[in-house]
């Protein structure tokens, strides 16, 4: 008998998650988005993001790619794992993440990994793009959050009304672009705020008061080039301090 996945082998979603630069790329720009929601004061209760973004955003990637590749039983357990880990935080705290936050998390998954995919591999189809938000709405559902969005349009127009309502630039904002630059160093942090230009919807351009100018828009038809012919590892690798290229590497498993 066939397993059962959470997310079909043909699916875009596998395609997606399944790239090493487009992962990247989704964590480049919620990582802007992440520092400027009025919720990231949460991030800061336990301290483990101010104090390791960078390994934060691997274990992320780990639970996302539990879901995307492993069977229904084995990816539910790790949307689970995710409520169970939320709930003690919740807890410690002796409040509740607004529904509206968790919203805001799965919104930008959503989000990012249609942008990510379309800057770098082509552009998506709206049934791809449904079927994106399919997947990370049955997330959503499996945690039990309410007012999630029925489809891919709606989606849009909730998505347009949390970008206008539910970010800010604040102390917590800038702090945690200090940890990104001191982790990333200057050159590295340099080519992040660089990337996300790129990515990011105009609303968190306004807030980060990015400029119109972009320097990395010119590589990317010569990054393109370097994954056609197989040289792209290089580049990836060098987005990262040494000690993160192997977690790096082992992200493409396509």
């Amino acid at each position: 008998m066939k397993p059962e996945y959470f997310v079909q082998e043909d699916s875009i979603v596998r395609k997606i998650w399944g790239r090493a630069d487009t992962i990247l790329l989704i964590f480049a720009g919620a990582s802007a988005e992440f520092a400027l929601n009025k919720a990231v004061d949460w991030l800061y209760f336990t301290g483990k993001l101010p104090s390791d973004p960078l390994g934060r955003l691997f274990s992320t990637v780990e639970y996302a790619r539990v879901i995307v590749f492993s069977e229904l039983d084995v990816a539910n357990r790790s949307i689970d794992k995710i409520s169970m880990i939320h709930a003690a935080v919740e807890h410690a705290r002796g409040s509740k993440i607004p529904e509206w936050a968790y919203r805001d998390v799965l919104f930008m998954l959503i989000d990012y990994s249609i942008r990510s995919y379309e800057l770098i591999v082509r552009k998506m189809s709206l049934s791809e793009k449904q079927e994106t938000f399919d997947v990370f709405n049955r997330v959503g559902k499996r945690m039990g959050l309410i007012g999630l969005p029925e489809n891919y349009v709606s989606f849009l127009k909730m998505r347009d009304e949390h970008l206008l309502n539910d970010l800010d630039h604040t102390e917590f904002s800038r702090d945690l672009f200090m940890q990104y630059k001191k982790h990333l160093g200057s050159v590295r942090y340099r080519v992040l705020l660089e990337g996300q230009k790129l990515l990011v919807p105009a609303r968190v351009r306004i807030l980060m008061s990015f400029s119109n100018v972009n320097y990395l828009a010119p590589s990317i038809p010569c990054y393109k080039l370097l994954c056609k012919v197989k040289l792209d590892s290089i580049v990836k690798a060098a987005l990262f301090p040494p000690r993160y290229k192997e977690r790096i590497y082992k992200l493409d498993v396509l």
